[in-house]
This record gives structure tokens, sequence and C-alpha cells, in this order.
């Protein structure tokens, strides 16, 4: 049965799946990214579960996979294959689409990073379907978005499109890793919303889930803390919503597991700010949790081999040496390939070209 391999890598385990044409997960598995052992064992670990579910697809659907797609957080170069740059993985300037290749026996692999590819996913398949502009705001130990337009994700000219939560809704508020003070998801992700009701209520293990919990329950710090995330939260899409004119708000992430006592003030809050020349989009959970992304790695997949598949073969040239990353890491993905290691959305260090985007989650 002809199928793709879909991969899904967060900041400490991977997703992964095999998917038919229709969409069909064939199967599915999990794996730990190993980046205790370092950035070398995560890159190894993505390559090695590539291999293996190629090697499932032989022996169960009696065939290997047709493609390959692959979600990665960070600063990604999806046109080059390059995972650039993530703090949480440890690694920067990763080939990781030739590397996944050259595993594979030489499939195409597309790379695209993991709220993208997530929005991606809530717009074909899940919240956003039918919409022809939306934007996906997931909510969790950041802010991201990611801004659908057609059935595509768009990057931006830069790769840094959709960045929601680095807009400033208070200034000289709370210092944000970017650099600036008062960022959207300094106020309004679901760690600064456990930090705030953590600081309130006197309980250091206390999180965001917690928090919803005494809202529903009445608990006037709840409510404070509630009020001040969702009221900054407002702000923020107001912002997107002037900017975009979306059909939809997609939100998710770990927040909007709060369900009605997130939408419910949420929808009131954004009503609340729009004015006559604005239309207000509808505001609705997304639909898909933590299958997103690995869904949209699938739909990166059959994109590309798609697009492989009505373009011509171009005559053979001698293949140009991959480039080596520059942190000097080394992993086993090929017999011989030299590689180097990226990091995560909440870098502890910035990336070395001026030019790159503010680190994603």
């Amino acid at each position: 049965m002809r199928h793709v391999i879909a991969l899904d890598v967060g900041g400490t385990g991977m997703k992964a799946a095999l998917v038919g044409a229709d969409g069909t997960l064939l199967h599915e598995a999990r794996r730990p990214t190993g980046r205790d052992r370092g950035p070398d064992a995560v890159v190894e670990s993505i390559v090695e579960f590539a291999a293996d579910l190629r090697a499932h697809g032989v022996a169960h659907l009696g065939e290997p996979a047709a493609a390959a797609g692959v979600a990665v957080p960070g600063i990604v170069d999806a046109d080059h294959g390059i995972a650039v740059y993530a703090a949480n993985l440890g690694w920067s300037d990763v080939p990781l689409r030739d590397l996944l290749s050259a595993r594979l026996e030489g499939i195409p692999v597309a790379l695209g990073h993991d709220v993208r590819t997530g929005g991606l996913a809530e717009g074909r398949l899940g919240a956003g379907k039918g919409a022809d502009r939306f934007l996906f705001v997931p909510l969790g130990t950041g802010i991201a978005g990611a801004i659908g337009i057609n059935g595509t994700i768009e990057p931006g000219a830069h790769g840094s499109a959709g960045e929601i939560g680095h807009i400033v809704v208070r200034p000289g508020g709370p210092p944000c890793g970017c650099g600036q003070r008062g960022c959207l998801e300094r106020l309004a992700s679901a760690s600064a919303v456990s930090k705030a009701w953590a600081e309130a209520s006197g309980d250091p293990a206390a999180d965001a889930a917690d928090c919803a919990k005494a809202v529903r329950s009445g608990d006037p710090r709840a409510l404070a803390v509630w009020h001040d995330a969702v009221q900054a939260l407002a702000d923020g899409l107001l912002t997107a919503l002037t900017l975009l004119d979306p059909h939809t708000l997609i939100i998710g992430g770990g927040l909007a597991e709060a369900g009605e006592t997130l939408f419910t003030p949420l929808r009131a809050a954004v009503a609340a700010r729009v004015v006559e020349f604005q239309t207000l989009p509808e505001i609705v959970p997304a639909a898909l949790g933590d299958a997103a992304g690995c869904l949209g790695a699938g739909l990166l997949a059959w994109d590309l081999l798609e697009a492989t598949e009505q373009t011509p073969a171009a005559p053979a040239t001698p293949a140009a040496p991959t480039a080596r990353p520059t942190t000097g890491a080394t992993t086993g993905a090929t017999a011989d390939a030299t590689t180097d290691v990226t990091a995560d959305a909440t870098a502890e260090a910035a990336p070395t070209n001026p030019a790159t985007p503010t680190p994603r989650r």
C-alpha cells in the first residue's frame, strides 16, 4: 500500500506515523528524542526512527514509504532542508533533509516548522477546514502562530511569519527571552498562567490547569490571574485580526484544554475590542490536539511527492558535498556524514546569523 512517513519532533519526544494517500494512519509510534545524551543523539534518534518506520512499511504494507515529512521546532530553512536552530534540542545548522533522504534510500523528504506544520493540518483536516483564511495560535510554553491562506501556510519572507507571541501587548511589562518586555507569550501562554497562578496561590507546583479549575470554583485569586491572561490574549489577537482579517481564529495548545473556561471570556473580550471596520472572526478550539504536527508532516510529504512526480526529471549532475554544520557535532546517520546540531524555540543563545528571526517555541 502506498504511504509516506510522517514524523513530528518535539522537545522531549517524537510522534510518527505511516500515512496513506487518503490521510489514514496506517501505523503510529512514539519515541524519546534522547536529548539528554546531546544533540548528536537527537539527530541519530530521528534518523533511526525514520529508518525503522521505513522497514515497518516494507514488512507490513508491502513496500517502502514513497516520501517523508518531518516537523521540527526552532528555526527552520524549509527550502534547503536545514534545521537551523533549536535551543531545547541543542542543535544548529543540521542538514536534516539530506541525512534523512540518504538513510531512506533517496526518497524525497520535506522539512517543516512544527507550529506551521500543525497549522497546515488544522487548516486542511481540522478546525480550519473550509476556511480560506485562518490563524492558528497554540498556547503552550510560548505562543506561536500559523497563517493559513487557501490551504497553505504563509512562512513570510524570512521564515518568521506568525510570531504573534512576540507582539508587545504590555509595554514595559515582564522581560521576554527575545529581548523585549511585555510580549504576549509572557502574559498569556500556558507557562505564563502557570507562573502567575503559582505565585498567587502560594503553591509552587500549581499550573495553568489548576488555575482553570480554581476559576471554575470561583476563587477570586484565580479569576484575577485568568482575567489578566485573557485580556492580554485578546489584545494580541486584535492586532492579528486587524492585520490578517482571517475568517477563523483557531486556538490550541495546553491552555485551550480549559475549554469554555477560556473561550467564553476570550470571545467576549475580542468582540468588545472589534471596531466598525473590522469583522469578528469565528474563534474556535483546535480539533486535532497533539496529532496535528504528525498529520501535518504527512501532508507535507504528500504535497512534496505530488510536486516531485509532476516535475520532469533533470539531467543528472554530480552531487555537491554536504556542507558541514557549524557546531561540529557528529552523527552516525550516514556512513561518513558529519553533522551539526540545532536548538529549540526558547533559545538560551541567539543564532549566529544576525538576520535570523526570533527563536520559536
